[in-house]
């Protein structure tokens, strides 16, 4: 059976997550769709000669948001990435004016942008080759209250920039609004945990997914999870790197006490013993991390 392409340009986007937004498509549960996004700074950088002065007031457009039939607020959401497909032959990286983890290091040009030519199934950056492992900078819901652009992180998800954003794994999103309203876009070829200049290679893809709703989960969501597999990670956004590893390890602690019906005390315990925390990325207008346990310490959490 072929699957719905949701497109960016046919179907339309967004560059707010908010609590009341209209679908340009409406899945049913379990459906498998296509979607179509393009490059974090609107096909604007095309040469090495192109700059990006500041960073724009829409940028990290999400195509969506796609209303999915039966989710209602107290629900998870499921994302299950089949695959990540980059669509266009470069990336970019960049440089931006107070934007980056060194912003204001004299020594780094400010504006900057080099070209990122894909070349089979790597992309190519001063004479080294560097494997294209694509994945989604901005996916997310409809948030809960406040209205919140693709270039934030949140509780909803939105610009996690998280790697394990990827083909083979599976996201999970706390539903605040009837029909969850999933939108991404923001994908990158290449990007390194931190995401330090502020950007990955920056690129086109067409992203598989299936959606479907988990209705009165045995452990309740506020954040997003991510399943990849071989582990289990919570994903939290704060102001600070303390604030989000905070909210991260609680997270896993909620799922351990769960799985094994443990205290929070042992819980707490046993989750300074396996996985650990991770940086997605410090340069966004909120940090970002995830707190990760083995797969053989924590079952399907839902």
């Amino acid at each position: 059976m072929s699957r719905r392409c949701v497109s960016f340009d046919e179907d339309g986007h967004i560059y707010e997550f908010s609590p009341e937004m209209d679908p340009v498509y409406t899945a049913a549960d379990g459906e498998s769709l296509t979607i179509e996004t393009i490059d974090s700074l609107n096909k604007t950088i095309q040469t090495g000669d192109d700059l990006l002065d500041s960073i724009p007031d829409e940028v990290n457009a999400a195509t969506g948001p796609i209303e999915v039939e039966g989710a209602e607020p107290g629900d998870i959401l499921a994302v299950e990435i089949e695959a990540v497909r980059v669509t266009e032959g470069q990336g970019r990286v960049v440089t931006t004016p107070d934007f980056g983890l060194l912003q204001d290091d004299e020594e780094i040009e400010h504006p900057a942008t080099r070209i990122t030519e894909v070349d089979g199934d790597t992309i190519e950056f001063d004479g080294h080759e560097i494997p294209i492992e694509p994945m989604i900078g901005t996916i997310g819901v409809a948030t809960a209250e406040e209205t919140i652009t693709t270039l934030t992180p949140h509780d909803h998800g939105g610009n996690l920039d998280t790697t394990d954003m990827t083909g083979g794994t599976t996201a999970y999103f706390p539903v605040f609004q009837d029909g969850a309203m999933l939108a991404m876009g923001d994908s990158k070829a290449a990007m390194a945990d931190g995401e330090m200049c502020g950007t990955g290679a920056e690129i086109g893809t067409e992203i598989d997914v299936t959606v479907s709703v988990i209705s009165d989960p045995g452990v309740g969501l506020d954040r997003p999870i991510v399943d990849t597999g071989e582990n289990i990670k919570s994903i939290a956004s704060a102001d600070t790197m303390e604030e989000a590893v905070k909210l991260a390890n609680r997270d896993i602690l909620d799922l351990l006490q769960a799985d094994h019906d443990m205290s929070k005390t042992e819980a707490y315990l046993f989750s300074s013993l396996v996985g650990g925390l991770e940086i997605s990325q410090v340069v966004d207008p909120l940090v970002t991390v995830r707190n990760s346990i083995p797969a053989e310490h924590l079952s399907h959490p839902f």
